[in-house]
């Protein structure tokens, strides 16, 4: 029985990563550009969200590739110029995180 419950775990590990991480915008606002940081670094990558031509509306979801789980700022760019930061997002690979208005902190409009 223990070797079954072993299988099972491994084979829903295995469908999980074969399955892309997928970034879900709850926000009011349409997001332009998704970078990312691991937590604390700074150090943000290509804007993942650049995929999206017209952005990634309010409810839409954006398939983002090759992200290992852990835990990660996020910057986001509005329609409209404002920029926000999210800080310490857990992210799972293969799984979905969604961003709302209320995780979004340190906001700037250019």
């Amino acid at each position: 029985m223990k070797w079954l419950m072993a299988v099972l775990v491994l084979e829903t590990n295995a469908v999980a990563a074969d399955k892309p991480t997928q970034f879900w915008n709850l926000t009011s606002a349409t997001v332009t550009s998704l970078r990312l940081s691991h937590a604390g670094t700074g150090e943000y990558g290509a804007n993942v969200a650049a995929a999206d031509a017209d952005g990634v509306d309010h409810d839409e979801r954006a398939k983002i590739s090759d992200l290992p789980t852990g835990a990660y700022d996020l910057e986001l760019k509005f329609k409209g110029g404002r920029t926000c930061t999210v800080r310490a997002l857990a992210i799972t690979t293969g799984k979905v995180f969604a961003v709302e208005d209320k995780d979004l902190v340190a906001c700037t409009k250019t």
